[in-house]
């Protein structure tokens, strides 16, 4: 028997550690790891090897793209956190990731668990600020529409992408090539919100899982219809059409951050 196939079986019967991260997607390529670019996954891994002294390669519920935010990203390595004081590590960590990036809680599974495999949805928030004044506390969150935006008929649009149904026009076409696009959207909800003063239209998307850039397109097909050019029931056509140029524009990444991500209870030591 090798060293790797011991290293192997070792990490095998390793519980997981998970946490929770938020990040501001401004500052990043993406979360995913690239040569040469600043990533989030990149600056996780340096972070976390740096505290732990080993080694880390992270698993993640998400891909997010460069510009997207997250607020309740989760990620997870093979490593057994009773022996660590969470308090000190979640504050060490996030003294060398950066003030862009902020681990929120820190919490043991069962062996073999992927933040990625085992999950169950993700809660997606877009954020647009509709009217003739441009957002400024929250311009670096929301996409700014100069026009005021029809709420109801947005809603009347979005009842025809609740179900299980192909997506295919509603993501980059290149990512879906050989690739099945059916998934399963829960809930889509739009509503208006304020902070800071500021109003803002939130299109909350959840569903099992997503392709490249479906929050975003849904966006985009939304404002499509609230701001009149498009009638409700295109959204139906545009779905069936499997085709991208059917739908909408695909919205600016800075208004989207992934929200929450869902696991069954029994995962958790």
């Amino acid at each position: 028997m090798n060293e790797n196939t011991d290293m192997g079986r070792a990490l095998q019967a390793t519980p997981a550690t998970v946490l929770t991260v938020s990040y501001d997607g401004s500052g990043f390529s993406g979360f995913a790891r690239q040569p040469g670019q600043t990533t989030v996954q990149g600056e996780l891994e340096r972070s976390l090897s740096t505290v732990l002294r080993r080694p880390v390669e992270l698993a993640v519920a998400g891909r997010t793209d460069a510009g997207v935010h997250a607020r309740g990203q989760v990620v997870s390595f093979p490593y057994d956190s009773s022996v660590l004081n969470p308090t000190a590590f979640v504050r060490s960590v996030n003294a060398l990731a950066g003030e862009r990036i902020a681990v929120r809680a820190v919490r043991s599974a069962v062996p073999g668990f992927s933040a990625r495999f085992d999950a169950k949805g993700r809660e997606y928030r877009y954020r647009i600020g509709a009217g003739p004044v441009p957002p400024l506390f929250l311009r670096g969150v929301a996409w700014w529409v100069p026009r005021e935006l029809d709420l109801n008929a947005m809603r009347q649009a979005a009842e025809h992408l609740i179900g299980e149904h192909d997506f295919k026009s509603f993501c980059v076409t290149v990512s879906a090539i050989d690739k099945p696009t059916k998934r399963r959207v829960s809930l889509i909800e739009v509503t208006e919100e304020e902070h800071l003063g500021e109003s803002s239209i939130v299109v909350r998307v959840v569903g099992n899982a997503f392709l490249h850039s479906m929050v975003r397109v849904i966006a985009g097909t939304l404002v499509e219809v609230g701001a009149g050019r498009r009638e409700p029931e295109w959204v139906a056509h545009a779905l069936a059409a499997c085709e991208r140029a059917a739908a909408g524009p695909t919205a600016p990444a800075h208004g989207l951050t992934l929200w929450h991500v869902n696991y069954a209870e029994g995962v958790w030591l």
